[in-house]
């Protein structure tokens, strides 16, 4: 279907990826933790456009071009590293108690879309990921319209995944807005689990 080897693994395999819990992942919770719905759909349409623009990268030969110069790729992964864990102090740092709670201040969708969709670019594993995985479904001899199209599957499965978190996400943050300990216990693993990441992208990149 659509000109795409083993369709339904194809499906599967981006299923799975998107179950796999990431920075993309956080930046989408915190912001529907904090602002809601709308700015939870900010960070998951800042999410899909920077995994977009990798996947294009990633079609056009933007990997192959990072694999042959090292210094490149280097610099790309530890300005990502840095800037998770910068975000992962803020949240680290951020006050929480029952006044905070009570009046969470009042942030644009459009912040919350600019700080998803920079989290997504700095990390540019992402763009090696895409060429690893598109070729795995690739029928020998395919055209331009199939690549097209995985790129299309990869958007749309993620912006249902995305969508329901931010769903699930404001059901379950209307349930701790009450409840100081428990938001303080959230947003600091955030703050952790984004730091680890950033961490673990520096470690990765000596």
């Amino acid at each position: 279907m659509f000109g795409i080897h083993d369709y339904p693994s194809f499906v599967a395999a981006i299923i799975v990826f998107q179950l796999i819990p990431g920075p993309g992942t956080l930046a989408i919770l915190n912001a529907t933790a904090r602002n809601g719905i709308g700015a939870g759909m900010g960070a998951v349409v800042g999410t899909l456009v920077g995994d977009f623009v990798f996947m294009l990268a990633a079609v056009a030969g933007l990997a192959a071009v990072m694999q042959a110069n090292p210094m490149l790729f280097a610099a790309l992964q530890w300005f990502g590293a840095g800037y998770l864990c910068w975000i992962g102090l803020q949240l680290l740092r951020a006050p929480i108690d029952a006044a905070t709670t009570a009046a969470e201040p009042r942030q644009s969708a459009w912040r919350y879309f600019r700080q998803a969709c920079a989290v997504s670019l700095t990390n540019p594993k992402v763009v090696l990921f895409f060429v690893a995985f598109f070729p795995l479904f690739l029928r020998p001899g395919a055209p331009a319209t199939t690549l097209i199209a995985m790129m299309a599957h990869v958007t749309l499965i993620s912006l249902l995944y995305q969508a329901s978190l931010v769903l699930v996400g404001n059901a379950v943050a209307r349930h701790l807005r009450a409840m100081p300990s428990a938001r303080r216990i959230a947003t600091r693993a955030a703050g952790i689990a984004l730091v680890a990441f950033g961490v673990k992208l520096a470690i990765s990149n000596r």
